[in-house]
């Protein structure tokens, strides 16, 4: 049967943990490279997909949807599995976590990796929101791992949720970027998490995601640059 979702993608972006969750519902799909070393997301043709240029975007029988956390959420509510259902009380909790995830640490990081984005080209402004940014996303790690190490069945439990693979891919990118900027991060003092990401290394949507991307053997326990077999991840 021809699939009915479409994963615009760049390697090794957001799109990277709308991939793990689609693997780990076994679900058919096909991707589009949005090729970033031309600015392919800022073009009209994936404007007219998602208006708001940033990758990834998943087209679904429903239309299409953008945003991390949305496409996450669509998913696992769809499939019945990776996330508490509305039903139940641990809903709350979760959405929580989730939206947490979604619009603290994810925003955190983008604008650790793109300063210039929101204080302009200058090095001083940039130096300075990387400085307060370090200093939020060590906040939020606090509270993740608090939260990992009471192993709640929707984070870090015994079945696979998104909130474990949201966290473990920003778990990655701080390990590798900014480049040479990482000295502040380290797994090792955040055991809980570290446990979690290091069980998530054995699963196969994780090396079915390993060769598509090219992200090495350890992609989250101790991550390497990725070598796609096409695009860039910068």
């Amino acid at each position: 049967m021809e699939s009915r979702l479409t994963l615009h993608y760049a390697p090794d972006n957001a799109s990277l943990i709308v991939r793990l969750v689609m693997e780990e519902l076994d679900q058919s799909y096909q991707t589009v490279l949005v090729d970033r070393t031309i600015q392919e997301q800022k073009s009209p043709e994936y404007l007219s997909i998602n208006p708001a240029g940033l990758i990834p975007a998943l087209e679904t029988p429903d239309g299409v949807i953008f945003e991390t956390g949305a496409i996450l959420l669509w998913l696992a509510d769809r499939h019945g599995r990776m996330a508490p259902s509305p039903e139940s009380p641990e809903r709350a909790a979760f959405l929580k976590w989730l939206f947490y995830t979604s619009n603290t640490l994810h925003t955190n990081l983008r604008m650790s990796f793109y300063p210039e984005q929101y204080v302009g080209s200058q090095p001083a402004p940039q130096t300075a929101l990387r400085r307060k940014v370090r200093e939020n996303l060590k906040q939020c790690l606090r509270l993740l791992e608090g939260t990992a190490a009471l192993r709640p069945d929707w984070f870090n439990g015994e079945t696979v949720s998104i909130l474990d693979i949201y966290v473990a891919c920003c778990l990655r990118w701080m390990g590798i970027y900014p480049v040479q900027d990482t000295h502040w991060f380290d797994l090792s003092r955040l055991p809980a998490l570290k446990a979690m990401v290091t069980r998530l290394e054995s699963r196969d949507s994780v090396k079915s995601a390993q060769q598509a991307e090219g992200l090495g053997p350890t992609p989250f326990s101790a991550p390497s640059f990725p070598t796609p077999p096409e695009g860039s991840a910068i």
